[in-house]
């Protein structure tokens, strides 16, 4: 069993993903998201699909693009 990184729950069918070089140890997709999705830049949810990029910035959507 593997301890998740970001809610500690010791799991069984935890799961580890590797960004920028650094792997992380997860319990579910949640805490995965929770920890290492980008957030919109406008409204602050994170973005789990494709967002877009303007300015530098990363945006949920079009519409919080254009804010």
């Amino acid at each position: 069993m593997a301890t998740c990184d970001l809610c500690g729950n010791d799991y069984d069918k935890s799961f580890t993903l590797t960004l920028e070089g650094q792997t992380y140890t997860f319990d579910s997709f949640e805490c995965a998201i929770t920890k290492l999705a980008p957030s919109c830049a406008t409204c602050g949810c994170r973005i789990v699909g494709h967002g877009t990029d303007r300015d530098g910035k990363t945006y949920c959507c079009d519409h919080c693009a254009g804010q």
